[in-house]
């Protein structure tokens, strides 16, 4: 129980360690946070003397406080989930991250899904025919997919088969005018634009997966608990399931969940190619218009999203598998 208490206490923690670096890496940059905003005050015209009242009313800090004050008005602001208003877009930070999530988390999940079952399958089968043509073939076409990013997979699916051929769209998450609801026109308009970027992004993992099941999978192979089930008569099917498959895996468990919080980073290149209206794509444009608070809500959403995964992960590894102890003696 004290083991569980310790990492739930961690979290708070390096939540507010993340945000602490954010606040100082945004104010480290040239121009710092408020100067994009108060030209476009000044162009609006509002006077000069409210220019400062006009940025604390947007954003939830005076500019003209002192260093620690804004920190403390940040924090607060994070802690009632308001994080300012968007200089670019003109709306509330929350309800752009709000609007662009759920689509990251969809690209996310779907392709590292598809990754990790490929992976496992191609691995396994590699495992059982070591040496064999298949295995060969196989090997080195995952060490090809391991050398190659993800992103040259994305431009070029989208040079081709968007811009080319035309059988993909080359923007968007949806098509325009599109009213949402679980109707097969809006499914089907989701799965088409997403197409693209999950084939390229689960394409750049499958080879990292399908070696690592392979080796482990090799590895179980010369347990003697395997050979023991094969002295009892049993099935290569149920040997390969109920034995090897089972104990391979849960090595690769505590990666795939510290692979989601990863791949969410991942996404700002894979949707800025695709100008997908994710969280990486808002995370770009906010870079490119000196959009301070949106800059800081995307960064700290996806490092927060990490740090939730290898918290998951680093509790439930126990539960998955009965040989992880957890408590004091294991040195943490």
């Amino acid at each position: 129980m004290d083991y569980y208490l310790k990492r739930t206490a961690k979290i708070p923690i390096t939540i507010l360690a993340v945000a602490t670096l954010t606040f100082g890496l945004i104010r480290l940059l040239p121009g710092g946070p408020f100067t994009q905003l108060r030209i476009e005050l000044l162009q609006q015209g509002v006077p000069v003397e409210q220019v400062n009242a006009r940025i604390e009313a947007l954003q939830n800090i005076r500019p003209d406080a002192p260093l620690w004050q804004q920190y403390i008005d940040y924090l607060i602001g994070i802690a009632q989930l308001d994080m300012g208003e968007s200089i670019s877009l003109g709306q509330p930070v929350v309800d752009v991250i709000a609007g662009a999530l759920p689509w990251t988390v969809f690209l996310v999940l779907t392709s590292t899904v598809l990754m990790f079952v490929i992976g496992v399958l191609v691995g396994a089968v590699q495992a059982y025919w070591e040496g064999s043509r298949f295995d060969q073939f196989f090997s080195g076409g995952s060490i090809f997919l391991m050398s190659v990013p993800y992103y040259i997979f994305a431009v070029i699916f989208v040079f081709f088969f968007a811009y080319q051929f035309g059988w993909f769209p080359t923007g968007n998450a949806v098509d325009r005018g599109l009213e949402a609801g679980l109707n097969p026109t809006y499914i089907i308009s989701v799965l088409h634009h997403a197409a693209l970027p999950i084939i390229a992004f689960t394409i750049g993992g499958i080879g990292s997966t399908a070696l690592n099941m392979r080796g482990n999978s090799i590895q179980v192979l010369g347990e003697e608990f395997v050979e023991v089930a094969r002295l009892r008569g049993l099935t290569d099917g149920r040997i390969a399931t109920r034995y090897v498959a089972q104990n391979a895996i849960l090595p690769m468990y505590t990666g795939l969940l510290l692979l989601i919080g990863f791949r969410l980073g991942g996404t700002v290149v894979l949707e800025e190619i695709f100008s997908y209206p994710g969280l990486g794509y808002y995370l770009i444009e906010a870079v490119n218009a000196n959009d301070y608070p949106l800059m800081m809500g995307c960064f700290l959403v996806i490092t927060v999203t990490l740090v939730v995964a290898v918290y998951i992960a680093d509790l439930t590894y126990g539960l998955i598998d009965p040989r992880i102890s957890t408590g004091d003696s294991d040195g943490y």
